[in-house]
């Protein structure tokens, strides 16, 4: 690196927040840009390590050093070119990544680690402001059709890939608008859809079609896409989501958290929707899970104007630094405190959801949660119930966030009649992605369950390759 103290002279610092108060008025993003200088200094801070475990922490293998190293010189195309090497969307991934890589930096050993996830968001949005991000129009075209189903990071980054490689790709999405869960299951305060729009204008540029509100195994036929292109890429995520079948499951105000984002979204989008509206205003809400989703129900919460809002979870309180079983450079499971958590909620945690309670019209009242003891037997986690703990915690709408289980089966997947691993997903080769029928292959969240953006890419991208090869060798 150009500065080899940078990690000793600068401590880590994310870029400014608009506070609280001002930012849960509105829907928008509400992290600004560093200052030049500020970056720099950032980006001084890697340490140019002899073996950099971020590359090992990153599914992309991003290039992070030499980008760091780029930045820190202010060459910002250099910075672009070597970002764009090994990611097609660092604008969504310098959004809405968990960053992975920064658990496995090595300054995180004893310090924070260098803010690689911002550190990549500063130079795509430079690049764009730059005029670096300009549409890479192949110059060649082979006669091989591709049908891409389903439109975010996954199919987005096969179809990118596979029209780079000369073949005409064509995406079909089910809904009015490009982007899959990137545009109805992420809020805008996290990710806006014009950063979305942005690039699906570059994609078309070079040669990608996109047909919406086409859903395949509705008023799209798998029988036709067999019939009318060479290969079949299903990328249609994870969408089932895991639900509590529990007494008083049905009453009125418990939704999925899922049904929940998609319509806050589709609000924000000026999209229209047939679901009896479900808001936040005014009520009190329980949010049922820890994870990212359940965070992102946080904030929509706030910024609908809920009267209160508590989040439950069945797991222990992470610890708030690496324990004995937490080894670097894994990704450990710490506390985390998301910008969601700062405008809001008081968190419970080794909650057990027991069932919901109701009027005597159908409406929810609260939620029956009991107290856990978790034990570990084994190495291996385990937890009984505290006697006499249980308990109602009131509330007018409950939400579920406790993740995915499999792709929706009814439809597509029934009618193509791919082969489905135990866990419901879709069974591929390990080595070409390749599915139970040779023509068809399958990659992101469902071919692998539910897993992260940066995830979705590297399968996109890998089963892009995939397909290509298998193109090259038809006869």
């Amino acid at each position: 690196m150009s500065k080899h103290n940078g990690f000793i002279n600068f401590a880590s610092e994310l870029p400014p927040a608009e506070p609280v108060a001002d930012r849960i008025k509105h829907s928008k993003e509400f992290t600004s840009s560093y200052p030049t200088q500020k970056i720099v200094n950032q980006a001084s801070r890697c340490m140019d390590c002899g073996v950099p475990f971020c590359h090992n922490g990153c599914p992309l293998g991003n290039i992070i050093p030499e980008f760091n190293d780029a930045v820190y010189r202010q060459d910002w195309l250099d910075a672009y070119n070597i970002l764009s090497l090994t990611n097609n969307f660092p604008e969504f991934t310098g959004r809405i990544c968990p960053a992975p890589c920064e658990s496995s930096c090595v300054l995180g050993i004893n310090q924070n680690p260098v803010v690689i996830e911002a550190i990549e968001k500063h130079i795509i949005e430079n690049a764009f402001n730059q005029g670096y991000v300009k549409a890479q129009i192949p110059e060649n075209r082979t006669t091989y059709k591709v049908a891409v189903i389903g439109s975010g990071p996954a199919g987005l980054a096969a179809a990118a890939e596979l029209n780079q490689l000369g073949h005409n790709v064509v995406v079909f999405e089910k809904n009015k608008k490009i982007g899959g869960l990137l545009r109805y299951g992420i809020p805008d305060f996290k990710l806006e859809k014009e950063i979305i729009d942005r690039r699906i204008a570059l994609l078309q540029e070079e040669g990608i079609v996109f047909n919406c509100e086409t859903l395949v195994g509705k008023n799209v036929l798998i029988d036709d896409l067999m019939r009318d292109y060479d290969a079949i890429v299903l990328c249609g995520g994870c969408e089932e989501p895991r639900d509590l079948v529990l007494s008083g499951r049905m009453l009125h105000g418990v939704h999925f958290a899922m049904d929940y984002l998609i319509q806050h979204n589709k609000i924000i989008g000026n999209e229209s929707f047939t679901q009896a509206p479900i808001t936040a205003k005014n009520k009190n809400v329980i949010i049922i899970g820890s994870g990212d989703t359940a965070s992102d129900c946080i904030g929509t919460a706030n910024r609908q104007g809920a009267k209160s809002i508590v989040q439950i979870g069945l797991s222990a309180k992470p610890p708030l630094t690496r324990t004995a079983d937490m080894l670097w450079p894994t990704d450990p499971k710490l506390y985390k405190v998301t910008s969601s958590h700062e405008e809001g909620c008081e968190r419970k945690w080794e909650l057990l959801t027991k069932g919901f309670m109701g009027d005597t019209s159908g409406n929810l009242t609260g939620v029956v949660v009991n107290d856990v003891q978790w034990d570990y037997l084994n190495k291996k986690a385990q937890f009984v119930e505290k006697l006499n703990s249980e308990k109602i915690i009131l509330c007018d709408l409950a939400i579920i966030a406790v993740g995915f289980s499999n792709p929706i089966f009814e439809g597509m997947l029934e009618d193509c009649g791919v082969e489905l691993n135990a866990l419901g997903n879709i069974q591929t080769n390990a080595l070409n992605y390749q599915t139970s029928i040779p023509k068809i292959f399958a990659a992101g969240d469902m071919r692998r369950g539910q897993s992260l953006v940066v995830w979705a890419i590297k399968e996109g991208r890998d089963c892009a390759l995939a397909v290509n090869k298998f193109l090259s060798e038809i006869k």
